[in-house]
């Protein structure tokens, strides 16, 4: 349809070009997080070994090869770097948050089973690749969800230790997912998604203490300190 007042036409006839622009970066956007994702797939499947197999060199051996298939996923961020324009990070970021957030929750799980220590914001953003970037960077947010998200699969991973034998790893649990409410619990969250996932943390710890205690309570663990079992 033509619009016969040159004044309104000189106003609107930008705006499209805007528009098919902002379409065509959000549509490379989507192509290189299919790139992303797919890796992504993979080192969560590489690291479910650890509800199946309590062997220290097939754990081991699951760490090194997820961190060698995050150079897939750094290399996605790179890719992204470059499509994403100058200043425009939180106008397109709905677009690999949630990628962002479980890719945060896999290296901190990575990094606990090798060292058994929290990562950190910037280790994770040099696991991810998003650590020297312009244009795109880790988010708070995203970095804190993913320890959330860390929390829980511990809970499960306490459960399933027990079934295969290993009654120490759920102290070790235990008291790390302890250290990391007390951490969150410095924080005045507002009431948003990461308030509401903050809010079943107590449900992953009290899932880790029921552990504990019924190992205590049958005599299966031992107090750090003597090689007497815990007394409850």
């Amino acid at each position: 349809m033509d619009v016969s007042n040159p004044i309104v036409a000189d106003i609107f006839s930008p705006f499209q070009e805007y528009i098919n622009s902002e379409q065509d970066v959000r549509e490379e956007i989507r192509k290189i997080m299919k790139d992303v994702e797919k890796p992504l797939r993979e080192i969560t499947t590489i690291l479910q070994v650890i509800h199946h197999d309590q062997s220290l060199e097939k754990m081991h051996a699951a760490c090194l090869k997820a961190r060698e298939t995050f150079e897939n996923v750094r290399n996605g961020y790179a890719a992204l770097n470059k499509i994403v324009p100058p200043g425009q990070y939180y106008r397109y970021n709905d677009h690999w948050r949630y990628a962002t957030q479980r890719l945060c929750f896999l290296a901190a799980l990575i990094v606990f089973l090798e060292k058994g220590i929290l990562i950190n914001k910037e280790t994770t953003a040099q696991i991810l690749g998003v650590d020297d970037k312009a244009n795109i960077c880790l988010d708070l947010e995203d970095y804190l969800m993913g320890l959330l998200n860390l929390a829980s699969e511990l809970a499960r991973y306490a459960v399933n230790s027990v079934t295969y034998g290993d009654y120490e790893r759920p102290l070790q649990i235990s008291k790390f997912v302890a250290e990391l409410n007390a951490g969150f619990r410095l924080l005045n969250l507002k009431n948003d998604s990461l308030r509401k996932r903050f809010d079943a943390l107590k449900y992953d710890v009290k899932k880790i203490e029921e552990v504990v205690y019924d190992l205590s309570i049958r005599g299966l663990v031992h107090s750090p300190n003597t090689s007497e079992p815990v007394n409850v």
